[in-house]
């Protein structure tokens, strides 16, 4: 049972614990959550025979079907080719050594999955990443560093913009 007042959030899941972790706080902590495993490379040949999904997707779905919530799975292919794939050759040709990360937090995880929880009807999305946003006094969002020094992951997520910082939210940092 969710609170009516909480708003909807999609929650990136990987099919790994961390992400999970955050669909199982959230959905705790009253919010109607819908699960999302994002296709960013893996070509149709991967999928599992006689279904739609990749091991990864698989995965999060069982988890997703144990939390009681929805699960889709969203084609980011063409984006993660055209954002990341060719940034990262473009770059290496000019002699530079691009983080592929960074770019695909920026413009795939975050800017294409935010832009499709709004059509899906969701105000926030979330992920199982391992740091915190704050708001400043001044309005302003930040980064700030997880609970856990260890397992901190702001460094992947520097280059995130004011609009996806005050869409995200991230319960297991």
């Amino acid at each position: 049972m969710h609170n009516t007042s909480l708003p909807p959030v999609i929650v990136g899941m990987s099919g790994g614990v961390d992400s999970s972790a955050a669909a199982f706080l959230l959905k705790e902590q009253g919010y109607p959550v819908t699960g999302v495993t994002m296709r960013m490379w893996q070509p149709d040949e991967m999928n599992i025979p006689g279904t739609d999904l990749f091991p990864e997707a698989e995965d999060a779905k069982k988890v997703a079907e144990v939390l009681g919530i929805p699960h889709i799975v969203l084609d980011f292919r063409q984006e993660f080719s055209s954002q990341v794939i060719q940034n990262f050759v473009s770059e290496y040709r000019k002699g530079r050594t691009p983080n592929p990360c960074i770019v695909c937090n920026r413009h795939v995880k975050w800017e294409a999955l935010l832009q499709k929880s709004r059509e899906l009807g969701a105000e926030y999305i979330a992920t199982g990443h391992y740091a915190g946003i704050i708001q400043l006094e001044n309005g302003r969002y930040a980064i700030r560093n997880a609970a856990s020094s260890q397992k901190d992951q702001t460094y992947a997520l520097y280059r995130l913009t004011q609009e996806q910082l005050s869409r995200t939210l991230m319960p297991v940092g």
